[in-house]
């Protein structure tokens, strides 16, 4: 006997339902209910439509309902929305919003895939005509009609996720003086700090002013249609456009009224299969809770490549194959002007709201390889920070530059999905030419340096970890040339470049803990080696060396987490003793 499923959402996790189901069973009848007008659509490709990459609006729709019907003969309803879920008697409401006419509609299986919703905290003023949130095709073309006819000449963007830095690019490429407001310190959430500096400089070369850990108190409206923005600190500021992403969370709404299990956040529980706490009835996408990968604890990442996965696996157990839907790990990538920042797994954040301590439970690396051979022409310094614990297990990884970003990631990503150790990075064997890699690709840079602190040849401190150390009791070498300390040295920093160094053991004091750093942290750790087989035994390496310092001190904003503005001084000889200062 054939099944009816209704599917309620389209989009990632509703249509990849339909149609791997249709593939499996040609008997179902299946019958998809979506509230708006578009069942598939490119969500991710709206800025880019905004901003005239993508010129052509009918690339963003994936599937329409005819289509639907003619390939997968799967029944679409545009304009139906489900208004409430009856277990009992196995059926769902619907509102025809065209005909405004309420129904119910059988099933034997249901499947839930709604989604998320922007968020919209109350704050004073919020709703304004000049206000939009991105979230859909018609939200987008209402960015488009008041742009064309109001050209605004400034915007703020108000949030710093996925879709605000996006958002912001495209603005910006329309000709529009951007600020971005965001309440964190920093933008794009799954990167740590020292990795969204890179971001933040970018975003500042672009002419984006930033105002970060800055949160809007209010909007109010001027006599000239533009909005006033008073933040959190006193600052204000007028944009003439404003672009609400704030955030979002789940629709989780008919699963609570029907009584379904769900978690704080209203997330949609579901089991290994994408059961729901009713057997009749599975959920997928950003509104169910789900295994993270690393850590093993419950979350929800709302992204459509998952979305899409959970859609397969959904309609293979409804078909009748035992499918398991095993963790998310969480693998983004986000395109900021000329760079790209990308991330799987956990973040030093999210580490820390676990219990875990830094130096104890874990311990982190950052290198700046460059992205292929340096001799071949557009070799492009790329940050690739990854996260361990003390077995070298692989929790996280952290990416930005300009090319070759992603393609470290998903084998970072692809390594930890099969459990692979920083010890394992060390011996892939990935592709290699001149203008694709080294012959020591990033990956295996990041390995070996993971390696050598997990086996004691060396020693990270990270940047953030100097703001604690006792200067008293410290010593901290530069091993760089004279020339290159011009630039900049750390404050109370001596200079012994590496290739003097054994000459220059009396100048250091073995009683102190030496801190070690040069442009990368490949000279440091040359270094630290000469230190530790001359008897030096409390060496560190700063991780990511100076590169990172400097991005990691550097203000980009409007309001920085330090108080105290880095400091630089010139080092162009060896001094008798360690001068007294900051580090």
């Amino acid at each position: 006997m054939s099944k009816k499923v209704v599917i309620v959402g389209g989009v990632a996790g509703g249509a990849s339902t339909a149609a791997r189901l249709r593939r499996l069973d040609e008997k179902a009848e299946i019958i998809i209910m979506e509230r708006g007008p578009y069942i598939s659509f490119a969500n991710c490709g709206l800025p880019y439509h905004i901003g005239g990459t993508i010129p052509k609006r009918d690339s963003l729709i994936l599937q329409m309902p005819e289509d639907m019907k003619l390939r997968f003969n799967v029944e679409v309803r545009i304009f139906n929305e489900v208004t409430k879920i009856n277990r009992e008697r196995k059926t769902v409401s619907v509102l025809n919003k065209k005909t405004e006419k309420l129904y119910e509609e059988s099933y034997d299986k249901l499947v839930l895939s709604p989604g998320s919703t922007p968020f919209t905290p109350p704050i004073p003023g919020i709703k304004a005509n000049n206000h939009f949130i991105l979230w859909t095709i018609p939200d987008m073309d209402k960015i488009i009609s008041y742009i064309k006819t109001n050209k605004p000449k400034t915007a703020a963007v108000i949030g710093g996720g996925f879709i605000g830095i996006e958002m912001v690019e495209n603005l910006s490429e329309l000709g529009i003086e951007v600020s971005l407001v965001e309440m964190m310190d920093q933008v794009m959430q799954p990167l740590d700090y020292d990795v969204a500096q890179f971001v933040h400089r970018q975003l500042s070369k672009h002419h984006i002013r930033l105002f970060l850990g800055n949160g809007v108190k209010d909007f109010t409206q001027t006599e000239i249609g533009q909005t006033k923005l008073t933040l959190q600190s006193g600052l204000t500021l007028t944009a003439d456009l404003v672009i609400l992403a704030i955030g979002i969370r789940p629709n989780s709404s008919l699963a609570v009224d029907s009584g379904l299990e769900t978690n704080r956040r209203g997330g949609i529980v579901v089991d290994k299969h994408l059961r729901t706490s009713d057997p009749d009835i599975y959920a997928v996408g950003d509104a169910i809770e789900v295994e993270h990968l690393v850590s093993g604890e419950q979350t929800m990442i709302p992204l459509a490549g998952p979305a899409n996965k959970q859609g397969r696996l959904c309609a293979d157990n409804i078909a009748g194959i035992d499918s398991i839907y095993e963790a998310s790990q969480g693998t983004s990538v986000a395109k900021i002007f000329d760079i790209t920042a990308a991330s799987t797994g956990l973040n030093e954040k999210q580490l820390e709201a676990l219990g875990k301590v830094l130096n104890k439970d874990y311990k982190a690396t950052i290198v700046h390889p460059r992205s292929h051979s340096s001799y071949y022409p557009g070799a492009y310094p790329l940050t690739l920070k990854i996260l361990f614990d003390m077995d070298g297990k692989i929790l996280g990884a952290q990416a930005v530059g300009s090319m070759g970003v992603d393609k470290r990631i998903d084998v970072i990503a692809t390594a930890m999905r099969f459990k692979a150790t920083v010890f394992d990075l060390t011996k892939l064997e990935l592709s290699y030419a001149p203008p694709y890699s080294a012959a020591k690709d990033p990956v295996n840079m990041a390995g070996f340096n993971a390696e050598n602190v997990l086996t004691g040849l060396c020693d990270n401190i990270q940047c953030r970890e100097l703001e604690d150390i006792d200067i008293t009791d410290t010593i901290v070498v530069d091993v760089r040339t004279p020339g290159e300390t011009r630039h900049g040295i750390i404050t109370g920093a001596i200079n012994i470049p590496v290739d003097e160094l054994r000459d220059n053991l009396d100048k250091l004091d073995k009683n102190k803990q030496i801190i070690l750093y040069c442009a990368v942290g490949f000279r440091a750790y040359l270094a630290s080696r000469i230190l530790k087989q001359n008897g030096f035994e409390r060496v560190k390496n700063l991780a990511g060396g100076y590169t990172s310092y400097e991005t990691w001190t550097r203000k980009y904003f409007d309001r920085h987490f330090v108080d105290e503005p880095i400091e630089y001084e010139p080092c162009d000889a060896i001094p008798d003793g360690v001068p007294q200062g900051k580090v």
